[in-house]
């Protein structure tokens, strides 16, 4: 696929799916395959963000994320736009992983950056982590812009100004988290390449990014609640800011209790326990080192679920 038609197909909501695990902790394949069927075929979704974050890419192994992209394209189809997930700590290991995805039926990957990367990175190392992927397949590459809490994983002014004109860089996955910064970042990546797709991607401020500007959004919130998250971007799309503040306030409940909601970093087994309070998932189950959320969530979660209208 070339850059400007992964550029085209990056508009929209793109929901980042989970990897649905069996209490033994190993991947439960038939399970994925039907939430990925359910998600991608949900109206109003333009594609799948699969191995990410949410997809507990960090904790699979290489052989599972090729198997993650095989299943989810025989699921869907080839019309479906795939972008896969790419987190390793060596950029060697990126690249395998990278020509792996290719070959498994990825239209386009998401590179994260190391997790090493949180303590030291500097500019020649980022674009070295980069180049290492570009080389090793015929991709369409989007960068991802970590949260600004994330030491030093995130890109700054030079950096992201360097990286943006890689090429066949197509978008960015902004998740900084913090709306000046996104708004600092969209300008820079604009200037030098106007094509590109910056995807405001903070579940929780959503609205501000579209009021702003941005070509689409990879969040996993839409894996959970697709419908509402379809409509808060055709109205804003629209520019009709009374109907996608309304959506906005629909969501930001749901948002809050599985991403801002003390402490951090259980986004992903809440996303599964979201799931499984709606019987979209048999079990909740994450890879360890993930625990499962306490039994008092569960509660906080059902609730913001029927806020959000999840239960029709």
């Amino acid at each position: 696929m070339t850059v400007p038609t992964a550029i085209r197909r990056l508009t929209g909501i793109h929901a980042a799916t989970v990897t649905p695990m069996r209490p033994d902790s190993s991947v439960d394949w038939e399970a994925l395959a039907a939430h990925v069927g359910r998600v991608g075929r949900a109206d109003g979704i333009r594609g799948l963000l699969i191995n990410g974050h949410a997809g507990e890419n960090f904790l699979l192994t290489r052989e599972e994320k090729r198997r993650v992209i095989e299943i989810c394209r025989a699921e869907l189809g080839p019309d479906v736009f795939l972008t896969s997930g790419v987190n390793a700590e060596s950029s060697l290991e990126a690249a395998l992983h990278a020509a792996d995805a290719e070959a498994a039926g990825a239209d386009a990957l998401l590179l994260f950056p190391p997790n090493a990367w949180i303590g030291f990175r500097d500019a020649a190392s980022a674009r070295l982590h980069h180049e290492h992927v570009i080389a090793a397949c015929g991709l369409p590459i989007l960068l991802y812009q970590a949260p600004v809490g994330a030491g030093s994983m995130p890109y700054g002014p030079d950096t992201l100004a360097e990286l943006v004109a890689l090429p066949r860089v197509a978008g960015i996955k902004e998740g900084s988290w913090e709306v000046a910064t996104y708004d600092q970042n969209r300008r820079i990546a604009k200037a030098i390449r106007p094509d590109l797709a910056v995807l405001g991607s903070g579940d929780e401020h959503l609205l501000t990014a579209y009021l702003i500007g941005s070509e689409g959004s990879q969040v996993s919130l839409a894996a959970v609640t697709p419908e509402p998250l379809v409509a808060l971007w055709d109205a804003a799309s629209r520019q009709d800011w009374a109907a996608a503040r309304h959506w906005h306030d629909v969501i930001y409940p749901l948002a809050c209790a599985i991403y801002r909601d003390k402490p951090a970093g259980r986004a992903t087994p809440r996303l599964k326990a979201c799931l499984r309070i709606l019987g979209l998932l048999d079990h909740d189950t994450v890879r360890p080192p993930f625990a499962p959320i306490p039994a008092e969530e569960y509660g906080r979660l059902e609730a913001a679920l029927r806020h959000a209208g999840a239960f029709g």
